[in-house]
């Protein structure tokens, strides 16, 4: 599906925004981590470094954006929980169709 230009420019300043909030959520988790008194310091810091690695790469914190990829990559978003279907209110019909769609066909 060719998705619409305004859905394409709504697609790029809200990712950036749902970005920020999945990144917001891993940083609770690493504090909430970080206070746990049962584990030893080093063992702490090994597991964040491991951790950030991993996660630097998650969509939800970075993702190359192309217009072609756009429904797969809002599907991907939502199979991680990094957004919901409710975040798409906004867009075109169609698009949250389409996105609807193939999340039902692969469930």
């Amino acid at each position: 599906m060719d998705i619409s230009k305004k859905d394409w420019k709504l697609f790029r300043e809200r990712l950036s925004g749902w970005q920020e909030k999945y990144m917001e959520g891993l940083v609770k988790e690493y504090a909430n981590f970080l206070n746990d008194d049962t584990k030893p310091a080093s063992e702490k810091f090994w597991e964040l470094e491991k951790r950030m690695k991993e996660d630097k790469h998650h969509p939800g914190v970075i993702m190359e954006m192309r217009k072609s990829e756009v429904i797969w990559d809002i599907v991907r978003l939502i199979r991680l929980k990094v957004i919901a279907y409710d975040d798409l209110s906004e867009f075109s019909g169609e698009l949250r169709l389409e996105v609807k769609r193939i999340l039902e066909m692969n469930r």
